[in-house]
């Protein structure tokens, strides 16, 4: 599916559409089932556990915090002539916000991010199956991880949170092993999301012509939401039908995999004027981004926050930052986002040259 009315129909409609494979009789491994991967009602539990569990946090001092954080971080490397955008500031922020939100601390970057885009590589497995056993093996080595909080959680945040009410939810149905998978997946989701939409909305604005300009002077919201819809982390997805239907006048029969190119259905022209430009003033704006329905992406909010208080500063502070180099994407398809992005925030004097 390409167009965007297709894709925002099957994201809404898991009855038809399933994103559990079990349902059209697959086996899918215990390390995979979590929140990201049952459907309703199994899904719905362990669902409203963690949206409780976020609205029960103190969402403004978290980003009060990392809104300094990252004023502190650009503030340090504009010191220097140049830095990478991804490794240097993305990434540790990223890693550094989801785990504050978490309640724990954040473990060691090397360790992480390498075990974390093995889990990305995955996804991608239809394609290169060679990369589907070493993303099992991770994703379960981050369980276990996660795990861990549960048995000795800390005094606040989600986990603590989610700790405190493990007993009622264990009542509701929800299995042990899948709140701790998704948990994995809320550390794992969230610094992907975060990391990845940071590069990819660095490379728009300090890649097009007076893009950083043009958000200084946008709502903020729609500027985030356009740089979301111009280049999303999330660039497909897939559900399985599970009841043969109709979609756009092709039949679709029970067990066939649907493949949903949000990518796509972003730049579809049928819903977005002249969708491959970035127009940071861009409303309305009903991008697929973050998905819809059941499945959409619980800490949405968080990451446009994030990043909107990251290229406030950045537009604001230094309005000379630009790129030195092109941007490298890493090697996937399903997450899409960048391996390096060499920029400064010093003006241009003329003596540099593009490496």
């Amino acid at each position: 599916m390409t167009r965007h009315s297709d894709c925002l129909s099957v994201l809404t409609d898991s009855a038809r559409f399933a994103s559990d494979w079990r349902r059209a009789g697959e086996d899918i491994p215990a390390p995979l089932l979590s929140v990201q991967t049952l459907d309703p009602p199994e899904h719905t539990a362990i669902r409203h556990l963690l949206l409780d569990g976020f609205r029960a946090q103190d969402r403004q001092a978290l980003h009060d915090t990392m809104e300094r954080e990252a004023a502190d971080l650009l503030a340090e490397l504009a010191l220097r002539p140049s830095f990478d955008f991804v490794g240097e500031l993305a990434e540790p922020l990223a890693l550094r916000f989801i785990t504050a939100f978490l309640g724990v601390d954040a473990p060691d970057q090397a360790w992480f991010v390498p075990m974390s885009r093995t889990v990305v590589d995955g996804m991608d497995a239809g394609l290169w199956p060679e990369k589907h056993e070493p993303a099992v093996s991770a994703r379960a080595r981050l369980a276990e991880y996660a795990g861990g909080w549960l048995a000795d959680p800390p005094k606040d945040g989600l986990i603590a949170y989610v700790a405190q009410h493990a007993e009622s939810a264990a009542a509701a149905g929800v299995d042990r092993a899948v709140l701790r998978n998704s948990l994995r997946v809320v550390l794992h989701a969230g610094y992907e999301s975060a990391s990845r939409l940071l590069g990819n909305a660095a490379a728009a604005l300090l890649t097009t012509p007076g893009a950083l300009t043009a958000f200084r002077r946008a709502p903020l919201a729609a500027a985030v939401d356009e740089l979301i819809r111009y280049d999303a982390p999330v660039q497909a997805d897939a559900r399985v039908c599970v009841t043969e239907t109709e979609l756009s006048g092709v039949t679709i029969r029970a067990g066939d995999p649907v493949t949903l190119l949000l990518g796509a259905a972003n730049h579809d022209p049928l819903r977005f004027a002249h969708p491959t430009e970035l127009r940071l003033d861009r409303a309305p704006n009903p991008h697929l981004g973050f998905g819809r329905g059941a499945h959409a992406c619980l800490g949405a909010s968080m990451a446009i926050r994030l990043a909107g208080s990251v290229f406030t500063t950045l537009a604001r502070d230094y309005p000379d930052a630009r790129a030195v180099a092109e941007p490298e994407h890493r090697r996937n398809l399903t997450l899409r986002g960048l391996d390096r992005f060499e920029v400064t925030l010093r003006p241009h004097t003329g003596e540099e040259e593009l490496s």
